[in-house]
């Protein structure tokens, strides 16, 4: 060895030691080494091993105390780490893996989002699903909440605090892509609160909102035919979207569900059609004085009555079979002209039921248009949530929610929710074929699973069993989403929750 080489190392060895005094053994290791380590120690499902998490979180918390050097070597690290994920999860089924994440007031406290974002990263995931609108709160700054809803942060001091778009940010900075997962019209119990918008909240025929019908009383669901409505969340949208989040999701894209024989719609008074916005587009699909009559009289009394149809028949008798968007009545022939009132009652009162639960289902699917119109406007992906279940017929009855989400645009990605709870997959597996069955041929579909890694919970299997039961069941599919963080880490998610924000 020449001098000239000792001359060099001994400044290093020094330098190395002085770091080992002042920090950790663990830390000591060049960064380019760490990430050679970080991509062995990445498992089949992409997670970082308990020694390389737990060296992301020496550093994280050195950093945070101001430590100059240490906050270098932590962004490259991140930097490390997202680059392992990245080809870890390139070669590894499912090559999207996303998590659903509520944030809490607690989390605009330093380093919170960071640790966050590194759990998040540790295991394997590389997709955020982030709730920006829930329960009739919003997650933007109390300074620059132009919408008609609260801000999640409202502790004194904090009001321009944009948790949203740190959390985009901090997404990125370590490679993962972050959604705006948003409550649609479901628009939560602050909203009920406002008298210049008692106009907008849906009501049954029994006069209810579903403040009346669905347990915890904060859900609050509008008439999506209503102009307020309508404007209020476009207006909500183009907030959310001012901060790039890498995509939208759509959940509560439906009709509260309820409870009991309830769960099931069976005659009119069940549905939410009884919004003055809601009816008036209902008569405007009536193509003739008859078919108006008889849509007017059905909805007021749930049914007609042959006596109806003569009355109306007498009222118009210059116009044919009574019409309406989507009727196509028995051809007139000599033999069906002779039918009585009695004779054609039957097949007038199953079409008005039809036309008064697919009217219903439109304005669903109407609203979900509107409400994507923003994302897409600016190639921003958007996706809508739903339950396999929720467009069930069930005989003359529909699965009360009324989703129709066989009928959802293919442009957008799909994210059924396949919480099936039978203690194995075989519920879960059914789930997902009659999701894949209905889908068009490139949609993208990318479920959504309940449970925990490693464990049972809620009856359901560990995270790993599921996710193998549905790649056998369809190795096609590109992503899979776990619900929640909040069922990663229960005791984590329990503290943020109920902090006090110092």
């Amino acid at each position: 060895m020449s001098n000239r080489f000792l001359n060099i190392a001994k400044p290093i060895l020094f330098w190395r030691r002085l770091f080992a005094v002042m920090f950790c053994t663990s830390l000591l290791i060049p960064l380019d080494v760490v990430s050679q380590r970080a991509e062995a120690q990445v498992n089949n499902y992409c997670q970082l091993s308990a020694t390389a998490t737990q060296e992301k979180d020496n550093l994280r918390a050195l950093a945070q105390k101001g430590d100059q050097q240490a906050q270098s070597n932590y962004r490259q690290l991140l930097q490390q780490h997202a680059q392992a994920l990245r080809e870890c999860r390139s070669r590894t089924w499912p090559q999207v893996q996303a998590i659903w994440l509520r944030l809490y007031p607690c989390d605009i406290q330093p380093g919170a989002i960071d640790q966050i974002m590194d759990r998040i990263v540790s295991r394997g995931y590389n997709q955020v699903f982030l709730e920006a609108f829930y329960d009739g709160q919003v997650l933007l700054p109390a300074k620059a909440n132009p919408t008609v809803w609260p801000s999640v942060i409202r502790t004194p001091g904090s009001e321009k605090v944009d948790l949203l778009a740190q959390a985009i940010q901090k997404g990125r900075e370590r490679g993962l892509k972050v959604y705006a997962w948003m409550f649609t019209t479901n628009f939560g119990y602050t909203y009920a609160q406002r008298q210049d918008r008692q106009g907008a909240i849906a009501r049954n025929g029994k006069g209810q909102t579903s403040l009346y019908v669905v347990d915890n009383g904060s859900q609050v669901f509008i008439d999506p035919y209503n102009l307020q409505a309508k404007r209020d969340y476009y207006q909500l949208q183009q907030e959310i979207i001012r901060r790039r989040p890498d995509g939208v999701l759509f959940d509560y894209v439906r009709y509260p569900r309820q409870a009991g024989t309830d769960s099931i719609a069976t005659k009119v008074s069940d549905l939410w059609l009884f919004t003055e916005a809601t009816q008036q587009a209902l008569f405007q699909r009536a193509q003739n004085y008859k078919g108006l009559d008889l849509i007017r009289r059905f909805l007021s009394k749930g049914y007609v009555t042959a006596g109806d149809i003569a009355d109306v028949d007498k009222v118009y008798p210059t116009e044919g079979e009574p019409l309406w968007q989507g009727r196509t009545p028995p051809a007139v022939t000599a033999e069906k002209s002779l039918m009585t009132a009695n004779e054609r009652q039957p097949l007038l009162q199953v079409e008005l039921w039809q036309l008064a639960v697919a009217h219903a289902m439109q304005g669903i699917l109407d609203f979900v248009t509107l409400a994507s119109y923003p994302a897409q406007q600016l190639g921003i992906p958007a996706g809508v949530v739903f339950f396999p279940e929720g467009n069930q017929s069930l005989g003359q009855g529909y699965d009360s929610r009324l989703q129709p989400w066989d009928r959802f645009p293919s442009n957008l990605e799909w994210h059924p929710m396949l919480y099936a709870n039978c203690a194995d997959t075989g519920c879960i597996v059914s789930q997902a074929q009659r999701v894949l069955s209905m889908a068009k041929p490139g949609t993208q579909v990318i479920p959504a699973l309940a449970g925990k890694w490693g464990e049972s919970i809620s009856n359901r299997p560990p995270l790993e069993v599921q996710m193998q039961a549905l790649r056998q069941l369809a190795p096609q599919l590109k992503g899979v989403s776990h619900f929640a963080y909040s069922w990663q880490y229960p005791e984590h998610d329990g503290d943020r929750k109920f902090c006090r924000v110092r």
